[in-house]
């Protein structure tokens, strides 16, 4: 695998990237997979590595980025809106297909975590250029994942600080501050043991808008997914998972149309699966793009007629 070091712009903010291509010698342009990172993740995380690894050894290129206001990119980083990462991964498509060395034909999109496989759903859905979708560990309703982190008191604790920072936004112009981790995704006792992000954690904003957890909110993959058109998307849950419900995933599943497949991970937890199942998830990621990225060179529609 080798990696390059690029740029594009989004809505006018340049956005900081990572395109990592198959080695050896290009026979044409190659498939791609664009990835926005999970939840407070950047690009260059090494928990990612594994999967591009194996994407690149089967000849399909990877983009992965900084969404704007985070890691390198630029951008307010005091926003954490769904929203605008969706901007982000529909010009990040666009980018891709500007390069000679991909095939534009072949774009597909891999999220995981949270937002991450939420994302991914999100963008198959908005963007007809995306071939097949890979969701790990999604969000599928982001009202839904706020509520059932919270006890019911915290919850409606929560509504009325949104009502509060509404009004004081339009009347002075300045909303509340808080901390994404400790005041919007509550973590759980795993997420404060994990090590997993612990090459990234330190350069995650720590001071959000209030006012983004009005997009998270607002945020239903759930809803998105009966839309996927033309695009197989393989979904990806852990059982008894307490960061991203099995539910969702179990949901998202049932709503996208086929061509699906869901895998339940047991036995394990949100974060320990990546390592714990990485032998068996990331060969299933790799054959989904595999068999369903690249378009096929002729189609064929066949009628033949009335029968008597």
């Amino acid at each position: 695998m080798r990696a390059e070091d690029v740029s594009f712009y989004s809505e006018g903010e340049r956005i900081s990237a990572i395109l990592r291509f198959p080695d050896g010698p290009a026979n044409g342009p190659c498939p791609a997979v664009v990835q926005g990172p999970g939840w407070l993740g950047l690009k260059d995380a090494r928990l990612y590595l594994p999967y591009h690894e194996a994407l690149t050894d089967a000849g399909i290129a990877v983009l992965i980025f900084d969404y704007r206001g985070f890691g390198s990119s630029e951008g307010a980083s005091d926003l954490l809106l769904p929203s605008r990462q969706l901007e982000d991964l529909i010009n990040a498509v666009t980018y891709l297909g500007s390069r000679p060395e991909i095939d534009e034909d072949s774009i597909g999109t891999f999220g995981s975590g949270g937002t991450g496989g939420g994302n991914a759903i999100m963008l198959a859905a908005a963007d007809s250029r995306i071939r097949c979708a890979v969701s790990q560990v999604p969000v599928a309703d982001g009202e839904d994942w706020l509520r059932r982190m919270r006890r019911e008191y915290e919850w409606y604790e929560l509504l009325d600080s949104l009502r509060a920072d509404r009004a004081e936004r339009v009347l002075t112009g300045e909303g509340k501050m808080v901390h994404p981790r400790e005041d919007i995704m509550l973590q759980t006792p795993e997420r404060r043991a994990t090590k997993v992000k612990k090459d990234v954690d330190s350069r995650v904003p720590t001071r959000v808008q209030l006012r983004s957890v009005d997009g998270i909110l607002a945020y239903k993959p759930i809803e998105a997914v009966g839309r996927i058109e033309d695009a197989p998307l393989l979904i990806i849950g852990v059982e008894d998972d307490p960061v991203t419900p099995t539910d969702h995933a179990v949901a998202l599943y049932e709503r996208a149309r086929p061509p699906k497949k869901l895998l339940m991970q047991r036995d394990t937890t949100h974060y320990g699966a990546y390592a714990q199942h990485a032998d068996t998830v990331i060969p299933q990621i790799t054959d989904w793009f595999s068999t369903y990225l690249r378009r096929a060179p002729v189609t064929v529609s066949h009628d033949p007629g009335a029968t008597t």
